[in-house]
This record gives structure tokens, sequence and C-alpha cells, in this order.
């Protein structure tokens, strides 16, 4: 199984980084929809999309606006996109109000059920994380893979979604902020380096690498402090636009 970070990137776009989305190429299945989506239709292998939405702020959504174009590049039959039932009628509201976008969205819109079958016999849950306006975090499961995918929140090594990220193979999490920012991190719903690798240790999960990287950090190369983070959890990597990663 693989993943591609086709942006790993928070807030706004850089000479390093797109904001954020993940790709499974094979099964045709993305998380988030940041400004790298445009990189997608090099690396799927599928005739349909289906993509999850953690939540509504732009740096996740301006994606869904290039569908079409990743539709037509990529040959797709199908666009699905799923998330919170409010989170997806802002989105057409706004991002698709007809003034701005009067074709509308090329995708269809589904409501997230408690559990969703995934390709290849798997199976994808969600849980609510805490952040400004509300996140969820994603679990997918299939036999002997696992991964969990966690963005827009505040990491704590007790935090409520520890259970359901315990064990995966790869953890994807949000660490927007340096440890000496750790009051920033709580006050924005955001997280620092050393609480996220102190929760991938307590849920013994196999590789933990850091996604929804500062834009403002001043070492692009090294945002969040590598060393701190693998003094307490020793597989960890800082992401980076287009890392593959197999699970």
């Amino acid at each position: 199984m693989k993943a591609v970070l086709l942006g790993s990137g928070g807030y706004y776009t850089t000479d390093h980084r797109h904001t954020l989305c993940v790709l499974l190429p094979e099964l045709g299945l993305m998380l988030d929809a940041g400004t790298g989506i445009y990189r997608a239709a090099r690396y799927l292998r599928s005739r349909e999309l289906h993509l999850f939405l953690s939540h509504g702020h732009l740096d996740h959504t301006v994606g869904l606006s290039w569908l079409a174009a990743v539709k037509a590049a990529a040959s797709l039959d199908r666009v699905v996109v799923y998330g919170a039932e409010e989170k997806l009628a802002a989105i057409e509201e706004h991002l698709f109000a007809e003034v701005l976008s009067p074709k509308g969205p090329v995708y269809e819109a589904q409501v997230l059920t408690a559990e969703i079958p995934l390709p290849g016999g798997g199976t994808l849950t969600h849980f609510p994380l805490k952040h400004n306006g509300g996140s969820i975090g994603y679990r997918l499961q299939w036999s002997g893979h696992a991964m969990a995918y966690v963005t827009d929140t505040t990491a704590r090594p007790d935090a409520d979604y520890l259970p359901a990220i315990r064990g995966v193979d790869l953890l994807l999490h949000e660490c927007y902020f340096l440890d000496d920012e750790a009051d920033k991190a709580e006050r924005s719903g955001h997280s620092h380096t050393s609480a996220v690798a102190e929760l991938a240790a307590r849920a013994g999960v196999g590789r933990l690498v850091f996604i929804h990287i500062n834009p403002a950090a001043k070492d692009p190369n090294d945002p969040i402090g590598i060393d701190a983070a693998r003094k307490l959890f020793p597989a960890a990597d800082v992401g980076h636009d287009l890392m593959e990663l197999a699970f």
C-alpha cells in the first residue's frame, strides 16, 4: 500500500510545500483537497476518485474548485467527496456559489457514515478532532495494513482520539509549531512537535510523518525540530511534497 503527499503544508502555498492533499494512487483515495491536488492525475491508477475532507477551511478545500481539470486529465468516470454534512453544505453554498462558479461542482457529495468500505477489502472510519469549527480524523484499515490521518487539532499524549490511531503502520499527523511555540498551538487548535511524538509513542504506531507544516517556518527543511521528535519516537520524519510512503 502506498500514500503520496501531493501537498504537505498548511495555510498557504510556498515554494517548498503546497497545502495538504494525500493520495493513495492505486485505490483512487484522497485525503483533503489542498493546492497539491493538481498533481493527482500523474499518479492516479483508478477511474474513480473518492475524496475525504477533514474540515472546511480553505487550505483543505480549495482544490475542489480544480476537480474538473483533474477529472479530465486523469480520465475519471466519477468523483465522490465525503465530509460532515454541514461542511459539505457550506462548501457548496460558498465555494461553489453561482456568482463564483456558474457550473457548480463536478463531484457527488456524500455525508460520512460510521464505516465506509474501501477497495481491496478495507474499511474507513472517522473520529472527531478538536479544532476551531471542528475537524475529522480518519483511520484506513485493511488486513495487514493500516494508516491514520490527523490534521488541524491539538495533540496530547492522552488525546481522545488515541484509541482510533492505536497500532497503525503509518500515522500522518499535523505539526504546525515548534515546541517553544506550544502556547500558539494550544490557542490556534494546532500541534507542536513533542506532543505529537509522545502521542505516536503511546499509540504504538509503526511510523510517524509530520504534515500540515507551518509555511512561515524559518527552516523549511526542518520546520518542526525533528531531533526533538526522534528522541521521543525514533521512527519519525518530516513530510515533504511528493514523498511516497509505503505501509
